[in-house]
């Protein structure tokens, strides 16, 4: 089964987490204590034994725990915390990566109509700093999807899907625009990622030789029509979208019929809903099933916008995706400039060739310059 325990007697709560104001925010997992996390959580802890830690753009830690009243609950948590390369730290800070995604899971998860972690508290400081206490997804049962599945060709029709139904949602929806009261996601470097900047000249240094006129040519306009790029990939109705939503950040859940979800929600922002779905089928699926399947993958995103009262045509949403794999690209092609840093190399080099090989198929070159005028 794929299903978080409540932590209290009865259903798990509907609500935001509410974690106590002058609790501190830990900086590393050790200073995370079987006392912090019942203050945290509410129920108190006798003991914890860390299974499991790494670090990246965010800390991550899977923390045992054995509970004080000897009653049912998850025998293991994941805690989300600042990284803890100092130098990581100050850079997702500057960006607002990590307190963006601690407020989407206080103020934000329980409204998405999509299957997100369980959240069972999660805080942030003006500092930048945060700690979020999320379900272990992997010991609830759910499964990673990978783009070598025999089923992937099904989950990306789904994953579609999902993504019509959280667009749809939030479709136009004033509180977030900039100053209102979900406005917070515009916040940060972090919307800036994917718009020109130093590592799309660095990949072509790497890469250039070998990935074609193509992927030459689109970073050729990155680089020199950069700010008029942006405004480009800016264009279109908004919505909330999840902004990161590759498949190293969804899980399937078996115990809902194969239903995917979302977590690492730290590109949460307001932009055109096209832009997730073309970062997902772009960079994500392999070439060969993307090229099958993607036809009807954006008309089955259409009718389920439809099917919950947005009106976009199949014509538009096609021509949107053709432009906005652009996005998919420069994402996944300054993941690979950067070496390992933020992805394993074998990784960010993927998502990039997958990404290259998209925007061949779809002349995204001759799109955006046709948009671009």
């Amino acid at each position: 089964m794929c299903r978080p325990w409540p932590l209290h007697a009865g259903a798990p709560r509907a609500g935001p987490p509410v974690t106590p104001p002058e609790l501190p925010i830990p900086v590393d997992v050790e200073d995370v204590t079987a006392e912090w996390l019942g203050v945290a959580l509410g129920r108190a802890v006798a003991g914890i034994a860390v299974v499991d830690r790494h670090s990246g753009t965010t800390g991550r830690a899977r923390v045992a725990l054995r509970w004080a009243d000897g009653a049912p609950g998850p025998d293991t948590l994941f805690l989300k915390l600042a990284p803890f390369d100092p130098d990581q730290r100050a850079f997702v800070a500057r960006a607002g990566l990590g307190v963006a995604e601690a407020r989407f899971y206080a103020e934000l998860a329980s409204e998405v109509p999509v299957r997100v972690p369980a959240v069972y508290a999660s805080h942030w400081d003006e500092a930048g700093r945060y700690a979020m206490v999320l379900e272990d997804l992997g010991a609830s049962g759910c499964r990673f999807p990978r783009p070598r599945d025999d089923d992937i060709g099904d989950t990306a029709g789904r994953i579609v899907e999902e993504l019509a139904r959280l667009h749809a949602r939030f479709w136009g929806d004033h509180r977030l625009e900039p100053g209102a009261e979900l406005g917070w996601v515009n916040a940060g470097s972090r919307v800036a990622f994917g718009r020109p900047g130093p590592y799309i000249p660095m990949a072509v240094e790497r890469f250039g030789a070998e990935l074609g006129p193509a992927f030459r040519r689109l970073a050729e306009l990155y680089t020199t029509r950069g700010p008029e790029v942006a405004a480009v990939l800016a264009a279109g109705p908004p919505t909330l979208v999840h902004g990161d939503a590759h498949l190293g950040n969804l899980f399937v859940d078996g115990a809902a019929g194969g239903r995917p979800g979302f977590f690492d929600w730290a590109m949460v922002w307001r932009a055109t809903g096209m832009r997730d779905v073309a970062y997902v089928l772009g960079n994500s699926i392999p070439t060969d099933v993307r090229r099958a399947g993607e036809r009807e993958w954006i008309a089955r995103y259409v009718a389920t916008l439809g099917e919950h009262g947005v009106a976009l045509t199949e014509r538009d949403a096609w021509e949107q995706y053709r432009v906005l794999v652009a996005y998919a690209w420069a994402s996944a092609t300054s993941t690979a400039a950067m070496g390992g840093l933020w992805q394993a190399e074998r990784v960010g080099q993927g998502g990039m060739r997958r990404a290259t090989a998209t925007i061949e198929d779809l002349d995204t070159v001759a799109a955006l310059e046709a948009a671009l005028g």
